[in-house]
């Protein structure tokens, strides 16, 4: 009997831990989530918030990701923590840099994606990390982006004019009630990239909270079209129940008073 796929639903995959090593000298710590019975059709490289916030490779909606998408849509799921950036998972080496070692971390992401042949690779950015894909994903192994919820803060126009020129697939995914760009904004910002297309989510918020269905689904949209959509809410099979209470304290409004 189908099982309903709840937060802490993790579903079959080949999940295993991973090191990456910048040019910089730094270890990374990281996982990477395989389909268990099948290879992957896309991969899916996730950028994730701001660390000074609560941001790591386990925010929620990439945590997820990695128990989902290796099942339901093919997707190979890489996380990992910048420098300097810790969850359970464990603590990557370094300090965090403002966006600017950073450049770093990306690189040796994609250099492991490259290494082991993940197929078809995107950067999924998430607030913090939408600058990150910004400023430095346009490496020749990139098929495109998503960018969920960007505040357009460490990136500036030179970066989106870099996109422009590049023709690459680039997607913003904002929420209506977005902290730092809403809609209305996002289009007249991402307006100077001609293939860039905004995505208003009605009714969510920076943090996504209560909209992971729909932010999963259109990444799979992008990520693997061949997928059918909406992704199933219900599993039958193996399902095992991961461990959320450690995340309960590592949220952007528990870090609202800490300067950014």
């Amino acid at each position: 009997m189908a099982e309903k796929i709840r937060g802490n639903s993790m579903l079959p995959a080949r999940r295993e831990p991973i090191e990456l090593h910048t040019a910089d000298g730094l270890t990374l710590i990281g996982e990477v989530a395989l389909p268990a019975d099948r290879p992957p059709v896309a991969t899916m490289v996730c950028l994730h918030p701001l660390p000074t916030h609560g941001g790591m490779m386990d925010s929620h909606v990439f945590r997820k990701a990695s128990y989902r998408l290796p099942a339901l849509a093919g997707i190979a799921v890489l996380r990992f923590n910048t420098r300097g950036t810790e969850s359970v998972q464990g603590k990557s080496e370094g300090e965090f840099d403002r966006a600017v070692g950073e450049k770093w971390d990306v690189a040796a992401a994609l250099e492991y994606a490259e290494f082991h042949d993940l197929p078809n690779i995107w950067l999924v950015g998430w607030s913090f990390g939408t600058d990150l894909t910004l400023m430095y994903g346009l490496d020749p192994a990139v098929q495109g982006a998503v960018l969920l919820s960007p505040p357009l803060r460490y990136s500036e126009p030179e970066h989106l004019a870099a996109w422009a020129e590049a023709g690459k697939p680039l997607t913003a995914i904002v929420p209506e009630h977005d902290d730092y760009v809403q809609p209305p904004e996002a289009r007249e910002r991402f307006a100077a990239v001609p293939q860039a297309e905004v995505v208003a989510v009605e009714g969510a918020k920076h943090l996504w909270v209560g909209h992971t269905e729909r932010v999963l689904d259109e990444i799979v949209a992008r990520l693997a079209p061949d997928v059918p959509l909406p992704l199933p809410q219900a599993w039958d099979g193996p399902i095992e129940q991961a461990d959320s209470s450690a995340y309960a304290d590592r949220t952007t409004a528990v870090f609202k008073d800490v300067p950014r």
